[in-house]
């Protein structure tokens, strides 16, 4: 009952919505001269109000019941197939306590030793060499370096060594119905994971991942497999759990989908004069000029196309550092949002491929 209550009362505030847009042309002349009827007519009545505010927050099995019949209804699966699946997930605390404490919450002097080791960097420069033709074919075919498609792959899972141990449904079920915080999110990943294992014929109780349900070499999440995998080897499958054709061309595409541009830079490091004020860009995006930054006391350390760039501030080791960052830097944060993500994926990606005697130290 509350769950059909619910539905009826947001039906009632969308429609309530549609007709205010579509009476927007007239909204100037309201604003001009208030009028208490314009109001009137586009405000939900009192008893409608009060009924849906009066509406608790579903419990756990009330969203899961409307889960299946919107997943089943979205992507044809039969609803008793899906409760069945989900009836053998299981809530984890622990995945609800590494979703709290991530890596990407320490500062860079702290996050950077995670991820660029010796242990990395060398196994990087191994992988590579093992896997040299594949990597060049697909650098040739998508501009994405052979480097960063390999940085990602030792960032995201130490080369395949951890490809996470957590059931995906457990950690998507767990996720999407008990941390509110993000639930839309995770809710539409667990469809997503139904839809995946319809098209690719996955079996979801055997699928390992991630705590937050990222799965193979490249921890791809549903949406993102079933949006952006590539089939490598042209085998008729696009699995990324143990081919690796596969997941070098899907790695590359994801960029390519997000707007990777061949040949332009990902980061230079810069300098700040004595003049300049402290300066944070409100998003990720490379949106100023370099004549921009330069105007706010910021200028690249080497020669660098005059492109789109921001601005990135780190807390070093060795005290604060500034990197201008370009379109490409953006792009390896549509991988993971965090920029310390994007700058260990370059940082890495720049020690594989350099000669062996000009390593930077791991630190």
């Amino acid at each position: 009952m509350r769950i059909a209550l619910l539905a009826a009362s947001l039906c009632f505030l969308a429609a309530c919505a549609g007709e205010v847009k579509k009476n927007e042309p007239a909204a100037p002349v309201v604003a001009a001269t208030p009028s208490p009827a314009p109001v009137a007519a586009i405000t939900p009545t009192p008893s409608v109000t009060t009924s849906a505010a009066a509406i608790p927050p579903l419990r756990p099995e009330e969203k899961i019941e409307l889960f299946i019949a919107e997943t089943s209804k979205k992507f044809n699966i039969p609803e008793n197939e899906i409760r069945a699946t989900l009836a053998q997930a299981q809530y984890r605390q622990s995945i609800i306590d590494a979703i709290t404490r991530p890596a990407e919450a320490k500062p860079w002097k702290s996050y950077r030793p995670i991820f660029i080791t010796d242990a990395r960097i060398n196994g990087g420069r191994k992988f590579m060499a093992e896997h040299r033709v594949e990597l060049q074919r697909v650098q040739d075919r998508t501009g994405v370096p052979a480097e960063i498609i390999v940085a990602i792959i030792g960032v995201e899972t130490s080369y395949g060594a951890n490809m996470g141990n957590y059931k995906v449904l457990d950690a998507l079920y767990t996720l999407g119905f008990y941390y509110p915080k993000r639930e839309a999110f995770f809710s539409s990943e667990l469809a997503h994971l139904f839809e995946l294992s319809k098209v690719e014929k996955f079996d979801i109780q055997q699928l390992k991942g991630s705590y937050a349900g990222a799965m193979g070499w490249g921890q791809f999440m549903p949406s993102s497999y079933l949006n952006y995998a590539k089939d490598g080897d042209n085998d008729g499958r696009r699995n990324l759990f143990v081919d690796l054709d596969d997941v070098f061309s899907s790695v590359a595409n994801y960029f390519v989908g997000y707007g990777w541009r061949k040949g332009e830079p990902v980061f230079v490091r810069a300098s700040m004069d004595g003049t300049a004020l402290p300066f944070v860009p409100e998003t990720l995006e490379a949106k100023y000029s370099l004549a921009e930054l330069a105007q706010k006391g910021y200028r690249p350390t080497s020669n660098v196309p005059d492109l789109p760039a921001t601005l990135l501030t780190l807390d070093g080791s060795e005290g604060v550092e500034h990197w201008i960052g370009f379109n490409n830097f953006y792009v390896i944060t549509r991988y993971n949002r965090s920029p310390l993500y994007a700058m260990s994926v370059y940082q890495l990606a720049q020690a594989i491929a350099a000669p062996a005697s000009n390593i930077p130290a791991a630190q």
